[in-house]
This record gives structure tokens, sequence and C-alpha cells, in this order.
């Protein structure tokens, strides 16, 4: 079932999703080569608990840590670690924030240093994808036209969508639903309507879709190891449009 959410349960959840955004904007000031995500991880449980919420995945299904940490070719649900970053590298920060119960959830992919070209047309595509994906994200449209938005637009530049892993609906809980898959049919599953609540995270992957698993149970990585890069935000569904929770600019 669809959970629709009222204006009021919206403007909590915008509260979370600022302290999100704020947060990837210092992560943004601080991230290096020399730094290694496990200070990355300790720097935003801290930030949060100043700022008097918490990291909800910590915990979610045993998950240890305050963010996930994925790089170069870790497609999602990287373990934040003390290896120390270099040059080239290229980071995905993700994370949900639980702020008085509301819910927000957004990724980033930041490149360290300086990166190659393909890696950084690969942040720019996926970065585009994930606005393209919001702008179909309108009272009348399905889910799927989402996904086949992103899709075309993605494949059309070179690279790939990954399939495991999809946006998701978010309130009391880090997943409801609907999903919102990357990729697709136009026309296809659920009805969007005002107030729906949900995240838009593409995966979008230099090389094939094609994934595999670490031992962790957790860590997806490209499966020909070729880079990966993700962005996320949390909107919400208006009579106006859709309206960005994670929004970094404001």
């Amino acid at each position: 079932m669809i959970v629709l959410k009222s204006k009021r349960e919206i403007e909590k959840m915008k509260m979370a999703g600022e302290i999100l955004a704020n947060c990837h904007k210092e992560i943004a000031k601080i991230i290096k080569p020399g730094i290694t995500t496990m200070e990355i991880d300790l720097f935003v449980e801290n930030y949060l608990k100043e700022k008097g919420a918490t990291p909800e995945q910590k915990g979610y299904r045993d998950y240890p840590y305050a963010t996930c940490a994925s790089i170069n070719d870790e497609i999602c649900h990287g373990f934040p670690r003390e290896t120390v970053l270099e040059a080239g590298n290229i980071v995905t920060i993700d994370m949900v924030v639980n702020y008085n119960g509301a819910l927000a959830d957004s990724a980033w992919t930041y490149a360290i240093g300086q990166i190659s070209e393909e890696a950084e047309r690969l942040l720019q595509v996926t970065k585009e994808a994930l606005y393209i994906g919001i702008n179909e994200s309108k009272i009348g449209n399905r889910i799927g036209d989402i996904g086949y938005a992103i899709q075309q637009y993605v494949e059309g530049q070179g690279f790939s969508v990954v399939r495991e892993f999809v946006g998701h609906g978010i309130g009391a809980a880090i997943h409801e639903k609907p999903n919102v898959p990357h990729y697709g049919l136009p026309g296809k599953g659920p009805r969007i309507k005002e107030g729906m609540v949900f995240t838009i995270e593409p995966m979008v992957n230099i090389g094939d879709y094609a994934m595999k698993m670490d031992d962790n149970g957790w860590t997806s990585r490209t499966r020909d190891g070729k880079y990966s890069a993700q962005y996320e935000h949390t909107i919400a569904i208006t009579k106006d449009g859709p309206i960005i929770l994670t929004n970094q600019e404001r």
C-alpha cells in the first residue's frame, strides 16, 4: 500500500531533508585526497547529533555505520573504512536522516581531486539523470515514466543503469511503497498522486550494468570493475509539482 503524506508530514520531512542537505554541503568541504571514509562517517554522526538528528540506517538490519561510502566500482552500500582516498577516486556518500521521527534520504557522488574525463562525464550524466527523473514526477504520470526517461537518457550517453537497486517510498520507515526503478517502460506502474514521497536515486555505470556482491552481504560492485556513480534526492509530490526535500541549493 502506498501511504500518502499530509502537508504537515511533508514539512517535517523537509526539515530532516534540510539537515541532510546541509550535511552533504559540509562533506563537500572536507572530502579530499588523504581523508578516509571512516573519518567522514564519524563526521556525519557528530554533525547529525549536533543538529538533534540521528542516522536512521545505523542499526537497520544490523548495518553498523551512519553512512554508506561506496568507492570507484562499488555501486552502493559500501562500508566506511580506514583506506585513504586518493586523487582520481570517486566516492558516493549515502545517508538517511531521522529528525523527530521524519526521514529523508540522499546520496551524492564526490570527485576526489582530479578525476579522469570519463569519470567526470559519468558524474555529470548521473546527476542529470536524477533531475530528468524528478521532472517526470508529476501528478498523473506513472512511476514507469520516471525510469523510462532516466534509462533513455543514460543509455543514450553510452552508460548503463543498474537494475537491482531502485528508488523507494519513504516516510515513517526507510523503505515504503512504491518502488521506483530507473529503467522500464512508460505508462507502467502506479499512478503518481499528490502526497506521495519517494526517492529517485539512479546508479549509473561506465560499463555494463551487471553487478556482484561482496562477502559482507551489503556492498555491491560492478562485475567489470568499472566506475559507478549515484545521486539521490527525496521528493514530495504536490499539486504544484515535485518538491526536492533534500535540496542542497537552498
